[in-house]
């Protein structure tokens, strides 16, 4: 009887326009596992409304790994939805009729900048505490929205499985979504958070010290 670890999914949902720096820490550090917990296997996979090569607003072209019709998401994985100029084409509906079948399903969908616009037009953010770039950009460039009285002014907003962040907190966007997934223990989350926060060196040897704790996940 074999005893192999399950393997966490996580899924990047690429568009044309797609901005860079509000998913480079969590790209990079999902990617690498660097900083994971022992014996944590996760997968990250560039999902688009086609296979068609995209290009992002700092022009890097990128090709997904799998059209969105091809995914199948189950409980605990991982949604990023990254902003962008084009979220309000037409060819996105489509992932976001699928964010709306799979938010109650406890898949955590984590939406920045302009993401958190196209949520919020389509009314998935109505009854969820949320935060965006600021509410009257939400009033102005989503004439649908009706969520204001759930809007907290904030960095990020967590709500259950719902992860929100204006575009110009990149860095407590990959916070909140390495807390939640639990891929790295929670000394270790805290350590890199603040590094990156102050930049003193002090964190920097508190993260690589975390790494031989034996401290658990919870």
């Amino acid at each position: 009887m074999t005893n192999e670890l399950s393997c966490q999914k996580g899924y990047i949902y690429v568009l044309d326009t797609l901005a860079d720096w509000e998913i480079g820490f969590i790209t990079a550090e999902l990617n690498s596992g660097r900083y994971f917990a022992e014996n944590t296997k996760f997968e990250l996979i560039m999902i688009g409304n086609s296979l068609k090569p995209i290009k992002t607003m700092g022009g890097i072209t990128i090709t997904p790994d799998m059209d969105i019709n091809q995914v199948i998401f189950k409980e605990g994985d991982l949604l990023v939805l990254p902003g962008a100029d084009t979220w309000m084409d037409e060819k996105n509906k489509n992932i976001l009729e699928m964010v709306s079948n799979v938010i109650n399903q406890k898949v955590i969908v984590a939406a920045i900048c302009g993401a958190t616009a196209a949520l919020a037009q389509n009314g998935l953010l109505d009854n969820r505490k949320h935060t965006s770039n600021d509410k009257d950009y939400l009033k102005m460039s989503c004439p649908g929205y009706a969520g204001s009285h759930h809007y907290i002014n904030a960095a990020t907003v967590v709500d259950d499985n719902v992860i929100t962040a204006t575009g110009l907190a990149p860095l407590e966007f990959a916070y909140e979504v390495f807390k939640k997934i639990k891929v790295m223990k929670s000394d270790t989350v805290e350590a890199w958070y603040h590094l990156y926060q102050t930049r003193e060196s002090r964190y920097f040897y508190s993260l690589m010290e975390s790494m031989e704790s034996t401290e658990s996940m919870e």
